[in-house]
């Protein structure tokens, strides 16, 4: 593969085989800062998706929200639960706490409305494969919302790992820091284990966890992990935690995550012929910058910002519109939470754990 053919296609969006007709109706469930600030505008924004219907537990606090979205729908969850205005949407975007995906998600699917839903599917792997066995009774598109997998620079590096630009994956590194309490306050529900299911893993090590299983397209066979938290706002979540995967080809990957750090994000993979560094990937919109060494070969690439959001919603919208499956899909979010599940058994136990 020549790696000027890989930056001068650099945007192309793949899974577009062709033009899908039509837009896919979506009522978003939880309307947090999120949902708000990337989400909605993401949808609007977007070619196979629009936004018809509000579900949050407080209507009269979404009147402008609505308004500004142009969404004449708004349900509380106990309506939204009873089936209330179902003919609105065709399928619902689940935005709400983590513990509360399965509640809602398989509330959709009994009704037959299509499921996005985000990460983590749910806060255990029991109740993440309640939401996948809901979806595929109802034989409804289930997708994890790893927007990652859709956005070309991780796509991009896919394409080098599977071409073996830089000979066999050896080393991984992945890191992903947030300074939560800039923007949230101490109450936020991702600092309350029984509502998120853990702290800086399950929000932020699950980006480079997911990325890395989809770059190499394998399993990871073991986990050793740590975690530390200084108490206050953080003391019933890990604050901080490293972990370390091995995977089927005897690659490695070593991962970081931090609720109180410096914002930053990298991803890094090392080979046996070369290596790729891709800055800030993980951050929300990618800034398309990265390396490839390759032999005696390097090269730099810069390009235009692509909204990772956006392209989320399309892939998922084209998707249902042309009932291809997404590659993100309920089996995806399931093995995270098993490796997950293991980090933090790790984390008790101070031993590797082994993955089937």
């Amino acid at each position: 593969m020549a790696l000027e053919d890989v930056f001068a296609n650099f945007t192309v969006r793949d899974w577009e085989h062709e033009p899908a007709d039509g837009t896919v109706r979506l009522a978003v469930v939880g309307i947090g800062g999120f949902a708000r600030q990337r989400a909605l505008p993401a949808i609007a924004a977007s070619s196979y998706c629009e936004t018809t219907t509000l579900v949050t537990s407080s209507p009269d606090d979404v009147t402008a929200v609505a308004a500004e979205c142009d969404v004449s729908v708004v349900l509380d969850y106990d309506d939204f639960l009873a089936g209330e205005r179902a003919a609105a949407y065709d399928a619902v975007y689940v935005a709400t706490p983590n513990a509360l995906h399965g509640r809602y998600a398989t509330a959709a699917a009994e009704r037959g409305k299509h499921v996005l839903c985000e990460k983590p599917l749910e806060i255990t792997s029991e109740r993440a494969r309640g939401i996948v066995d809901a979806c595929a009774d109802a034989g409804v598109t289930l997708m994890t919302a790893y927007r990652l997998q859709t956005e070309p620079t991780v796509r991009r590096t896919r394409e080098l790992v599977h071409e073996e630009v830089i000979g066999d994956v050896v080393q991984v590194h992945g890191a992903f820091s947030h300074p939560l309490l800039e923007h949230a306050s101490p109450d936020t529900w991702r600092l309350d284990p029984e509502l998120a299911g853990g702290g800086a893993l399950v929000d932020l090590g699950v980006y480079p966890l997911n990325t890395i299983r989809f770059l190499l397209d394998c399993e990871p066979t073991g986990v050793y992990a740590t975690a530390h938290s200084s108490g206050g706002p953080f003391a019933d979540v890990d604050e901080h935690v490293a972990f370390q995967l091995e995977y089927e080809t005897d690659a490695t990957a070593s991962c970081t995550a931090s609720f109180d750090a410096h914002a930053s994000s990298q991803l890094e993979l090392v080979g046996t012929d070369g290596k790729i560094h891709i800055e800030s990937p993980f951050g929300g919109v990618v800034p398309h910058e990265m390396v490839v060494e390759s032999g005696d070969v390097r090269m730099e690439y810069t390009g235009p910002t692509v909204d990772e959001v956006c392209e989320e919603f399309d892939y998922f919208g084209y998707c249902v519109l042309t009932g291809t499956d997404p590659e993100p899909d309920g089996e995806d979010g399931l093995a995270d939470l098993h490796a997950i599940e293991a980090a933090y058994e790790s984390t008790e136990t101070g031993c590797r754990v082994a993955l089937d």
